[in-house]
């Protein structure tokens, strides 16, 4: 039984050694297919001790075990230096591999006498051979050696782990439990306590979990990775992270770029709030939608072009992760800025132009909202009392800071109410002006009117004016009709998703709506027109548009009764 169960435990750790032997790595950590070797190695000697019947062949198994304790031990203590970027020399890993083969040495010679091993008893039981060991006093240097190493490995543990740097904390994990594991197992072996050693197991366990990590380590090294940069390495930065948004790796020249990739902790999700959070997810967004995202940024006195690229680690796999290329643009930059610099008089001469033309495009749209609203008895003088009140409300909002309103968007979002429904204009006259309530398949019609005004915006303005307010009064024309609680159209849009621009637009249209006389209502006062729009916060409105709209109240008030007053 010990034999069959030893039997599957070099078989298992042979298996895995050919796995990672064959799988054609284009770089393969020589600490790490040593281990597997070395395991293969132990799990060996523990199956022949377990068939052997003469004491000199158990001894010479116990010969062979013996290098997990020594060469083994030493492979797992400079991986880890390596792992911490601690620089070790050949005469560090002459030492201890030196040391480690002495010493396994020493054991080889002592076969013909009793310097460690004094008696070796051959049991045989139901469930297989198990072999008896007293120790010499050789045992006593072991120990000492056994003990230096492990305490090493303690030390390189602790450091691992308060250190911050480059090097997955799922390997640190493996590595500690294995080797604590190990110990754990080994004690009552060495101690004599049980006839059946428990190390093989742990071997395997510990191999199988090696494996495994080998596989996924190779997303962590940029030279796999990246083959076809490694010629710009020396100028660009790299940076590579898993599609779980996990930080993998990054070559010393990308923290020329982000200075804080050094906090950045390899397995561990991005840092919130970091740079290259911000230029990472819009990058990724755009990338795998168009299939390439290019972005410009500035660190310091550095322009930064950065870009991005999946990798996979063999061909015809899925991805597993991006890499972002970092470059030093500065010298493109400031040919840019020299050639902007000669076109100034140029653009001066451009923006008077587009200052004409813009007066003519606000002329064609105050000329067709006007249009649109001469046919609609029931909107008599809305586009001018909503372009009005609209100023009113989105200054109140800039006095509170409820909303990030600048200059330029508060510029937009005025010269855009007039445009918010001139979609109507393909509205029969019939519907348009009917005096009661409209019927579902009339409502359904007139419905359509904010996405028409949309596609009309879209007509006057595209290629004409700035892309911003174009964008702003589109959003305007085609969703002042959208509702906080879903409910509104043309998509039912909820909440925030609603642009702010046509939120705004919503209450100072339902408000000119309440507070006007339409030929199918007289108007409300303004107490009535108050209750009705608190009510809506929250559902039909924004609620944060409660405070703004309250704090301008009176001036609205004010804005009617004069309107009111001129008749």
């Amino acid at each position: 039984m010990y034999t069959y169960a030893y039997g599957i435990c070099l078989l298992v750790s042979v298996l895995i050694w050919i796995l990672i032997a064959c799988r054609g790595y284009e770089k393969i950590n020589p600490y790490t297919s040593t281990a597997f070797i070395i395991i293969v190695i132990v799990n060996l000697g523990y199956w022949l001790k377990s068939m052997v019947l003469s004491q000199e062949a158990a001894m010479i198994c116990f010969c062979i075990c013996y290098f997990d304790s020594t060469v083994l031990l030493s492979i797992m203590i400079l991986s880890m230096l390596k792992a911490l970027d601690i620089k070790t020399g050949f005469s560090i890993k002459f030492l201890a591999y030196g040391t480690a083969f002495l010493h396994l040495f020493i054991v080889w010679t002592s076969i013909h006498n009793s310097n460690y091993y004094d008696t070796i008893t051959i049991i045989h039981t139901n469930m297989g051979n198990v072999t008896k060991v007293t120790y010499g006093p050789l045992l006593l240097f072991h120990t000492v050696y056994l003990s230096l190493l492990i305490a090493i490995f303690s030390v390189l543990v602790i450091v691992a782990y308060v250190k911050k740097g480059r090097y997955s904390k799922r390997t640190l994990y493996i590595y500690t439990v294995g080797i604590f594991v190990g110990l754990m197992a080994y004690l009552p072996d060495i101690l004599g306590l049980i006839q059946f050693s428990l190390l093989p197991f742990v071997y395997v366990i510990t191999d199988v979990f090696l494996v495994y990590n080998f596989e996924r380590s190779q997303s962590h090294d940029l030279t796999a990775l990246t083959t076809e940069y490694q010629n710009d390495q020396a100028v660009r930065g790299l940076v590579a992270v898993d599609t779980q948004m996990r930080f993998l790796s990054c070559n010393d020249r990308a923290y020329d770029f982000l200075p804080e990739l050094r906090e950045q902790v390899v397995d561990e999700p991005l840092m919130d709030g970091s740079e290259f959070t911000r230029l990472m997810y819009p990058m990724m967004y755009a990338f795998e939608k168009e299939g390439f995202a290019s972005r410009k940024f500035q660190t310091g006195d550095i322009t930064c072009i950065a870009e991005i690229h999946t990798f996979t680690i063999r061909a015809n796999e899925p991805k597993r992760g991006y890499v972002y290329e970092l470059r030093d643009a500065t010298e493109e930059q400031k040919a840019l800025d020299l050639v902007n610099s000669y076109n100034e008089s140029l653009n001066r001469q451009v923006q008077e132009a587009t200052r004409n033309i813009r007066s003519i495009q606000n002329k064609v749209v105050a000329g067709m909202a006007n249009m649109v609203e001469n046919r609609d008895n029931n909107t008599g003088g809305h586009v001018k009392r909503t372009s009005d009140t609209i100023n009113i409300l989105v200054g109140e909002i800039r006095r509170q800071g409820l909303m990030d309103i600048d200059d330029a968007f508060a510029d937009d979002i005025m010269r855009a109410a007039p445009m918010h429904d001139l979609g109507k204009i393909i509205v029969e006259n019939s519907i348009l002006n009917k005096p009661g309530k409209l019927t579902d398949e009339e409502y359904e019609i007139m419905k359509m009117h904010s996405t028409k005004s949309g596609e009309m915006v879209m007509i006057l303005l595209d290629g004409v004016e700035e892309e911003h307010f174009v964008k702003v009064a589109y959003n305007v024309a085609r969703y002042h009709h959208e509702r906080w609680d879903g409910r509104g159209y043309p998509e039912g849009l909820v909440g925030s998703m609603t642009p702010i621009e046509a939120r705004v637009m919503a209450v100072v249209d339902v408000y000119d709506a309440l507070v006007s006389k339409r030929a199918y209502k007289e108007p409300f006062s303004f107490e009535k027109a108050a209750q009705i729009m608190c009510e809506g916060m929250g559902t039909q409105f924004d609620p944060n548009m409660k405070a703004p709209f309250l704090g301008c109240k009176a001036q609205l008030e004010a804005y009617y009764t004069e309107i009111n007053a001129q008749g």
